[in-house]
C-alpha cells in the first residue's frame, strides 16, 4: 500500500502568527525565518514535511553529478576553498578539460543514475574563448539527455546570454553565507558582485541553482540571514544546494569545527519551508555525515545529492554507499522532468 504523496488537503498551516503555504512567498520577514528556525524541531520537521508532500515525492531524490573541467589556479581569496593560489593546499592548477574527457565524465554519471550534470570551473570569470569551449561541453552533455548546470565565477551579460543560448538549464552561484559575514570569508568579490551575476543570469532565462556553507565560524543569526535572502530573491532558486564546510589544510578555514548535526538539519528545514518548490541539495561535506544525519535531512525536505565520490576536490559518498543508503530509507532517483 502506498501512501499520498501529499501529507494532506490543506493549503495552509498556521505556525504562531505565521501563515505556512505550499507556494513560494515573496515577503518573508527576517523576524518570521528567525521565528521557524527557532521552532522546537518536531514543530520543524512536520512542517517541512509537510510543505515537502505538497510539491514532491517524498521518496525520490534528484541526481546530480559535479566534475571540476578546470582545477586550481584560482585568483579569489575565499577562505574555504583549496583551489586558491593563494593558499597551500596540494591542489595544482590545471588546463581546462579536453571535450571527450568530459564526454566520457557524463556517459559515466548517466550510467550511474545522475540526470543532472554539473560542470565547475575554477575561475574569477571565464574569458570568452573559454567560455566558447564550455559552450561546447554543455552542448555535448545536453544531446545525451541531461540537464546541464555550470559554475564558472562571475559573469557578464553577454557571457550569461551566450549560455543561455546554447541551451544552459541551471548555472550555480552560491552566496556562501550572509551579508554581513562575507567579508570575513571573502575579501577579492563583493556580495553584490554575486547577486549582480545572479541577475544576468536570471534575465538571460537561466535557471538558478544558489545556496551557501555552514560551519565557517558564522552564528545562527547569519545562517538565518542567508536563508532570508535566497528566499526573498525574485524568483526564488530552482535549486538550494547547503554545504557543510569541508576543512582544507592549507586554508584559513582549515581549523574549524563541524556545525552540529541537528543545526544543520534545522537548516535544511528552513530552506525547504521558505522555498517550497525548490530542489534542496545535499551538497558538500557529506561525506561526514552519518547515514542517521542524511536520513533526517531527507526527512527535512532535502531531495537532491551530488552522485560521485569527488566533488570538485572534496570528498563524498561512493556510489555504492548511496545505493545501499537509498535501498534502507526506500529512496528512488527523480526521473528527468525536461525532455531535449
Amino acid at each position: 500500500m502506498s501512501i499520498e504523496h501529499k501529507a494532506s488537503k490543506q493549503s495552509k498551516l498556521k505556525l504562531g502568527k505565521i501563515l505556512i503555504t505550499s507556494q513560494p512567498k515573496k515577503n518573508w520577514g527576517l523576524g518570521d525565518v528567525s521565528y521557524i528556525y527557532d521552532l522546537p524541531m518536531n514543530d520543524l520537521l512536520y512542517t517541512a514535511q509537510w510543505v515537502h508532500r505538497q510539491n514532491f515525492d517524498p521518496n525520490t531524490v534528484q541526481i546530480s553529478t559535479l566534475l571540476s573541467i578546470k582545477t586550481g589556479g584560482c585568483p579569489e581569496d575565499c577562505s574555504y576553498c583549496p583551489q586558491s593560489i593563494r593558499y597551500d593546499t596540494g591542489v595544482e592548477a590545471e588546463s581546462l578539460m579536453s571535450l571527450e574527457d568530459v564526454r566520457k565524465a557524463a556517459v559515466e554519471a548517466k550510467a550511474a543514475g545522475a540526470t543532472r550534470f554539473c560542470m565547475g570551473a575554477a575561475y574569477r570569470g571565464p574569458k570568452d574563448k573559454q567560455l566558447d569551449k564550455i559552450a561546447q561541453m554543455i552542448a555535448e552533455v545536453k544531446d545525451m539527455g541531461m540537464e546541464t548546470c555550470a559554475t564558472l565565477g562571475l559573469l557578464n551579460e553577454s557571457q550569461a546570454q551566450k549560455l543561455a543560448d546554447i541551451g544552459l538549464d541551471f548555472y550555480n552561484h552560491n552566496l556562501d553565507t550572509s551579508e554581513s559575514y562575507y567579508s570575513k570569508i571573502i575579501t577579492t568579490r563583493s556580495y553584490s558582485d554575486r547577486l549582480l551575476t545572479i541577475k544576468h543570469v536570471r534575465e538571460a532565462g537561466i535557471k538558478v541553482c544558489c545556496g551557501g556553507i555552514v560551519g565557517m565560524g558564522e552564528s545562527r543569526l547569519d545562517r538565518i540571514s542567508l536563508m532570508h535572502t535566497l528566499s526573498t530573491l525574485e524568483p526564488q532558486p530552482e535549486s538550494v544546494p547547503i554545504n557543510q564546510l569541508v576543512p582544507i589544510p592549507g586554508t584559513p578555514l582549515a581549523k574549524r569545527g563541524a556545525v552540529d548535526g541537528l543545526e544543520f538539519v534545522r537548516t535544511i528545514a528552513v530552506a525547504r519551508i521558505l522555498m517550497p518548490k525548490s530542489h534542496v541539495r545535499l551538497s558538500a561535506g557529506r561525506g561526514e555525515f552519518t547515514n542517521e544525519l542524511q536520513a533526517l535531512c531527507f526527512a527535512a525536505g532535502a531531495n537532491s545529492i551530488f552522485y560521485g565520490d569527488v566533488l570538485l576536490t572534496t570528498d563524498n559518498p561512493e556510489h555504492e554507499s548511496d545505493q545501499a543508503l537509498f535501498s534502507k530509507l526506500g529512496l528512488k532517483p527523480e526521473e528527468i522532468q525536461y525532455s531535449v
